[in-house]
């Protein structure tokens, strides 16, 4: 079945009659849940099972962002207070134990995921902290230190394959050099691609992960006019070539006030740039269907790499 280049969201518990419709005549790659989706541990089983067999696919993909701390979309149940700097900052004191202790963690939140029916997380962050790093970052990060981020991200990814959890990393190139927060105006970075390309880009760099989502960044030295999800020069060049990034590129939010234009116009040029897929996280139903109507089937690319996520998943 050819799926459309774009990951939806629902509004509420349960889903409606047009999302029902949505899921099963659309034809969505795949969809997102949220702190909203999620009361009890037998609604959001029962939830993900109705999308499943609505989407005719037993591996449909249902992503979740679930990093623990401030960003736990299961926090109604499961209690996930830990968060990824405490790892980082373990490491430094004592490596063998941060690297044990974090490996136990991973398998135990993979476990949780499994048995509730998501098989994709939005993790690892790979953004470097610095001292003036917009706090929506902050303890999501690692580390202030690259080979550590490089590390923890590849250890992630790995974790998470092995447990048959397909891992995101994001936001690539690197949002730890933003000092604003991009889900309500655009950040806008200085620095040389020197600088960002021995800090920022490096984690990124030889990691397994299949999926990457990109950072609504303008990098002004490196292309001056458009955020990194609308820039071809930033994803051929910098994401594909220099990083050498080789799976499917997930536009973050395309809601987030980053991108000044209508969700429409917002979905076209990210796809147009070189995203493979949009994400939109508002789930207004009248948008995912606006939206899905308007993103086109996924491409040859996409369906490869999808089908290599989905011999994963068997």
């Amino acid at each position: 079945m050819k799926k459309k280049a774009i990951i939806i969201s629902i509004k509420g518990l349960k889903l409606t009659k047009s999302e029902e419709t949505l899921i099963s005549k659309e034809n969505p790659w795949g969809l997102i849940l949220f702190k909203r989706n999620i009361k009890t541990m037998r609604q959001i089983k029962l939830l993900i099972y109705n999308i499943k067999k609505l989407a005719k696919d037993k591996n449909f993909p249902i992503l979740i962002d679930e990093e623990g701390s401030t960003v736990s979309r299961l926090r109604n149940i499961v209690n996930h207070e830990i968060y990824a700097n405490f790892f980082g900052e373990l490491y430094l004191s004592n490596s063998k134990l941060s690297i044990l202790l974090y490996k136990k963690y991973l398998n135990s939140l993979c476990k949780i995921l499994k048995h509730i029916g998501i098989n994709i997380n939005t993790i690892p962050v790979l953004d470097v902290l610095r001292s003036n790093t917009s706090k929506v970052i902050g303890k999501r990060s690692f580390s202030n230190k690259e080979n550590i981020v490089k590390l923890f991200g590849t250890i992630t990814a790995t974790q998470c394959l092995a447990n048959k959890i397909i891992p995101v990393i994001k936001h690539i190139p690197g949002h730890g050099c933003a000092i604003s927060d991009s889900h309500f105006k655009m950040p806008k970075i200085n620095l040389t691609y020197e600088k960002l390309n021995n800090t920022d880009f490096f984690p990124f760099k030889s990691n397994p992960a299949q999926l990457a989502m990109t950072a609504h960044i303008l990098y002004k030295k490196i292309d001056p006019i458009n955020v990194t999800t609308f820039s071809k020069k930033i994803i051929q060049d910098i994401i594909r070539k220099k990083i050498k990034f080789k799976g499917i590129l997930i536009s973050d939010d395309i809601s987030m006030k980053a991108l000044k234009y209508d969700l429409v116009t917002n979905a076209q040029k990210s796809l147009e740039a070189g995203c493979n897929l949009v994400l939109y996280c508002a789930g207004n139903t009248s948008d995912n269907f606006k939206l899905i109507k308007s993103v086109p089937y996924i491409d040859n690319f996409t369906s490869k790499k999808t089908s290599e996520i989905y011999k994963i998943l068997r």
